[in-house]
């Protein structure tokens, strides 16, 4: 039996300066989907080139949903800040 996966929340910095946060279990092939294609988001297809700014693992889904949402609830400001951590 093999260990699941572990999930990502990640930020990414668009081509507008603007922020987006997602998570997922391959953070490679998400990036690429972002920067390629129509498998990413809507809101970043508009908005290439999109880079990687932070990302963190957790254990299972619920505790990078959680995540993700706290990060989401942060204005712009709150996430720079976050960021410089």
């Amino acid at each position: 039996m093999t260990a699941p996966a572990p999930w990502f929340v990640y930020l990414l910095r668009c081509r507008d300066e603007t922020l987006y946060c997602g998570i997922t279990t391959d953070l490679t092939r998400r990036l690429r989907e972002h920067n390629q294609g129509r498998a990413g988001a809507k809101y970043t297809r508009a908005r290439r080139p999109v880079c990687l700014v932070f990302s963190r693992g957790f254990p299972d889904r619920a505790s990078a949903a959680r995540f993700e949402y706290q990060l989401k609830q942060l204005d712009r400001t709150e996430k720079l800040r976050f960021l410089q951590i």
